[in-house]
């Protein structure tokens, strides 16, 4: 499915009333993971400013052990404090990146903004290397500016 098929269906688990909010962000995922290829894990992190930490919420994929992130440590952390798109071509070439697993290639995280504060992100993991270009970014700027009408 393209991005401009899932676009409406994204919006239509963000409008659905009957859903809780992390059902909405669970069936995103879902939705992400079951119809891009490359897209082998796909969840959110929600930021705590007073404890400068990231929080891991709804997510689709292999089990992680980083369910609380410091802002400025791995590739998240880094989005946490620079507020920009992190787009990771090769995960084994970066200094500052928390292996996940040893199957992950390459990652994107998108930070998810609510009234212009920076509140969480997606995360995006691929076990192919190299895998997203302009056309992810804009897609998941879009997911989050739909995630962002929840908050």
């Amino acid at each position: 499915m393209t991005f401009q098929e899932l676009q409406p269906k994204i919006s239509a688990i963000i409008a659905d009333s009957n859903t809780l909010r992390d059902e909405k962000l669970l069936a995103i995922c879902q939705l992400l993971n079951e119809n891009i290829e490359y897209y082998n894990w796909v969840g959110f992190y929600f930021a705590n400013h007073e404890a400068k930490t990231l929080h891991l919420g709804p997510y689709v994929g292999a089990e992680t052990d980083h369910t609380v992130i410091p802002f400025g440590k791995g590739i998240c952390g880094q989005v946490a404090e620079s507020n920009a798109n992190f787009v990771v071509p090769d995960v084994a070439a970066q200094d500052n990146y928390i292996a996940c697993s040893f199957t992950v290639k390459s990652e994107i995280v998108v930070p998810l903004f609510v009234n212009g504060q920076n509140i969480g992100q997606i995360d995006i993991d691929s076990h192919v290397i190299d895998p997203f270009t302009e056309a992810d970014e804009r897609f998941l700027e879009f997911v989050n500016e739909e995630v962002a009408k929840l908050f």
